[in-house]
């Protein structure tokens, strides 16, 4: 992953403020990565590991575990259930008020896996001592959130423990294995090229079966990963015509894209696999040549029903001897006519087999192929550290407490370490960790970025982890839904990248920089305070002035109240529930930003309405000069009643400056208090400060009066500003044609027929023209009359 930042700060300090930011980048990415991953994961992978090399398997074991849907479950006697039992839970606002124990962790086992299979009966004892690591990992840093150990059999084991909520079906079909923090540390990046049998032989269930195999593949490639499908009868036929002959990346688009067009193949013709072997096999070996891809591992997933040619020259030609290239087999359907063919095919290309006769076999033998082109890592004992990208955790928990937070995953694999499987490289699982992508930006080094400069994540694909304009959902009717792709917006043009993982771990420490600058602004700001008591003491001061404040950009703030609670209009301003204009680590308060992005010495006023309460804030920015320089050291201002700006203002218009009424009795004419005049005080952005119309205040002057606000566009006092949101979602308008009727009630018929009663008549009587029946021919003239009608354009 990648921390990058912008800032808008100048003066002083800009010259050394990108190396620093740098600085501080790399220590936060090494404390998020060695820290929590580098020893919690460690911890978790060094526990599970030991727990499997000091056990031997047990056919016979019995052993009741905790499981996630039964816990808490009683029979129809009153007894709790097999794999129930008693599980205290306990709601937990670090949790999102889920109900969770923390001092157990329990397991979740798909549907379709047996939860008393003696594989699964001994790896889930195994993973027994996890608990204690994971108990203990929680109360070392209690900011962490859940751990989790997915095995390579299907448990899932999750720290805290809870109770999980089947699907709306009633099954359970979460799987672990196919979750994209688990595959992406199972395996490496890979090249994939799927070649798909679209023959003849494969028409009806096998085509199906066919098409749901290439989906299932396609998720478990992900962003690191390339691919290309292929079809083939007797010619070659890429799925997408724009792809021939490359890979693209594997990314959310382009997999929905080949998805799309998998769906529209059809069968037809005669198989020849030598010719689609070749194409593949150029495709793989041309990328690998020319560094392109994933300069990883390279794979050819061949999905058919049979394969009945000499293709051992194609693999002497193309794979052999070196065997980059694995080739992985699916023999579609029931018959086994050409089962030996398709396993000599993956058995001498390093490739694994599997026989796939009904759409309920595709999941399971699918994922074979991860624990193959994992045996290189788990041989090597490489423990590589992935993080995902960013995403909703609300597949995992189906519960209303679970709130949408974009979170990363981050994940290390578990391998055997017994002698004589060691050389099989056989993979237990992957352990991993949820990081809430707030907390992660909270860490950012908000006073070196300045209040207009910010920080985000990228990842080693330029997509965002987390970014403060990124909007993830977006609202349907009254809920808020994810938007589609919300993780893979791309932030390629940022070339300030920081690589993570450098260095050592950090010890834990103050930032000495931070501390020395909120020291110095606490000395140098301290006799303002005597200052203010001053003019509270004075008689000076004038009723309406409720509070004043200083802001310095290291974070420090002092503030003097002029008005009691009982008396003040603004109870909650700079109160502790005031966030939006209070310093905090990620955030510099509003007033701060809207006074350093205006001429230093200018207030700058502007109306706030909390909850029907509405005052004025005023601020200005303080700047420090040196050497020619200057700096922006802080804000200072004040807050006060609306009532105190309004007697400024209508006393100040009273009386206009160019105009002599000094004859005129009465109102002057030209004075806001006229009747005839509407008065506005409006700011730079266009908002309406004060009005003879109290609701009228804070909205934006154009709504209130367009015409007005276009003539100030012209004269030039205002600048229209465009702008455009890449992140807005238009909703597609969608229309249903049918060859039929739609069915009508009875009532429909009756209503259609009186109609048609009065409209022909109101015809008849227009044509004979029954003022001829009241009227003799010489009194009444009948003439020509036309009506116009006008269409407004819009």
């Amino acid at each position: 992953n990648t921390v990058s930042s912008t800032s808008s700060q100048t003066g002083s300090r800009t010259a050394p403020l990108g190396s620093e930011i740098c600085e501080a980048a790399t220590g936060w990415n090494i404390k998020w990565g060695e820290t929590i991953v580098g020893t919690i994961g460690q911890r978790l992978a060094e526990s599970a590991e030991d727990a499997d090399l000091y056990h031997e398997f047990n056919a016979s074991l019995e052993f009741d575990y905790y499981n996630s849907m039964l816990i808490n479950t009683l029979d129809d006697d009153g007894n709790y259930v097999q794999l129930g039992g008693e599980f205290p839970l306990e709601e937990n606002e670090h949790f999102n008020n889920l109900p969770v124990n923390t001092q157990q962790s329990n397991i979740q086992i798909p549907t379709n896996v047996y939860n008393k299979d003696p594989y699964i009966l001994n790896a889930i004892y195994n993973s027994e001592a996890l608990n204690d690591v994971f108990i203990n990992n929680f109360q070392r840093d209690p900011t962490l959130t859940w751990q989790y150990f997915g095995s390579s059999f299907g448990f899932f084991r999750i720290y805290p423990g809870i109770k999980w909520t089947p699907d709306t079906n009633g099954v359970v079909a979460f799987d672990c294995r196919n979750r994209n923090w688990y595959i992406q540390a199972a395996t490496s990046p890979k090249d994939i090229i799927i070649m798909v049998d679209v023959s003849g032989s494969m028409k009806g269930l096998k085509i199906t079966i066919a098409k749901h195999t290439i989906n299932t593949i396609l998720d478990t490639l992900g962003e690191n990963d390339f691919v290309n499908v292929i079809a083939y009868t007797d010619y070659v036929r890429y799925v997408e015509p724009c792809f021939k002959g490359t890979l693209v990346q594997a990314d959310l688009d382009n997999r929905e894209h080949f998805k799309l067009l998998v769906e529209d193949l059809h069968v037809k013709g005669e198989a020849k696999i030598k010719n689609a072997l070749k194409e593949s096999f150029k495709i793989l070996n041309e990328a690998r040549v020319k560094g392109q891809g994933s300069m990883c591992n390279q794979a050819i997933m061949l999905i058919t029903d049979g394969a009945m040619e000499d293709f051992e020259s194609v693999f002497e030609e193309f794979n052999w001897p070196d065997r980059r290239v694995r080739v992985f087999t699916y023999l579609i359907g029931r018959e086994m006519t050409f089962a030996q063919n398709t396993k000599w095919i993956a058995c001498n290309n390093k490739g694994y087999y599997t026989h796939i006769s009904t759409l309920a076999d595709v999941q399971e033998n699918v994922m074979e192929y991860l624990h193959v082109l994992s045996r290189p890592m788990v041989i090597n004992h490489d423990h590589d550290i992935i993080w995902t990208e960013a995403y909703m955790d609300t597949v995992l928990f189906s519960t209303k407490a679970q709130s949408l937070l974009l979170m990363t995953s981050v994940a290390m694999p578990v391998f055997s370490k017994k002698k004589e499987t060691l050389s099989h490289g056989i993979l237990l699982g992957v352990v991993g960790t949820d990081i809430p992508l707030m907390e992660v930006m909270t860490l950012a080094p908000r006073y070196m970025l300045g209040p207009h400069g910010y920080a985000f994540l990228i990842n080693n694909n330029g997509y965002i982890l987390a970014h403060p304009d990124l909007r993830p959902l977006y609202k349907d009717g009254k809920k808020l839904k994810p938007k589609p792709n919300y993780n893979s917006v791309d932030l390629s043009e940022f070339q300030a990248v920081v690589r993570y993982l450098l260095g050592k771990e950090p010890d834990l420490e103050c930032d000495e920089i931070l501390l020395q600058q909120v020291l110095f602004d606490a000395v140098v700001t301290a006799p303002l305070e005597a200052y203010w008591n001053a003019l509270m003491l004075s008689d000076g001061l004038e009723p309406g002035i409720e509070t004043a404040f200083l802001g310095t950009r290291s974070g420090l703030m002092r503030t003097m109240r002029y008005a009691g609670t009982e008396t003040r209009v603004a109870k909650m301003f700079l109160t502790p529930s005031d966030k939006d204009n209070l310093f905090t680590i990620d955030h510099f308060p509003l007033w701060y930003r809207l006074a350093v992005e205006n001429t230093p010495g200018r207030f700058f006023y502007y109306p706030v309405n909390d909850k029907g309460v509405k005052y004025v804030v005023a601020t200005t920015a303080v700047t420090v000069s040196s050497g020619g320089k200057t700096a922006m050291a802080g804000a200072i201002g004040v807050q006060m009643s609306l009532a105190l700006l309004e007697k400024r203002f209508w006393a100040t218009t009273k009386q206009p400056s160019d105009t002599d009424c000094s004859n005129i009795e009465g109102v002057c004419p030209l004075s806001c208090e006229s009747s005839d005049l509407n008065c506005f005080l409006v700011d730079n952005n266009g908002f309406i400060l004060l009005s003879k119309e109290n609701t009228e205040v804070g909205r934006f002057f154009g709504e209130v009066d367009g015409s007005v606000m276009a003539a100030l566009i012209k004269m030039g006092m205002f600048k229209k500003v465009s702008l455009f949101d890449y992140q807005a979602m238009c909703k597609n308008s969608h229309h249903h044609a049918s060859g039929a009727r739609p069915l009508l009630s009875p009532f429909y018929t009756i209503i259609a027929l009186i109609k048609w009663f009065f409209s022909n008549a109101l015809m008849f009587l227009l044509d004979f023209n029954l003022c001829g029946l009241w009227h003799s021919d010489y009194f009444v003239d009948a003439k020509a009359g036309y009506h116009t009608s006008h269409k407004q354009k819009k």
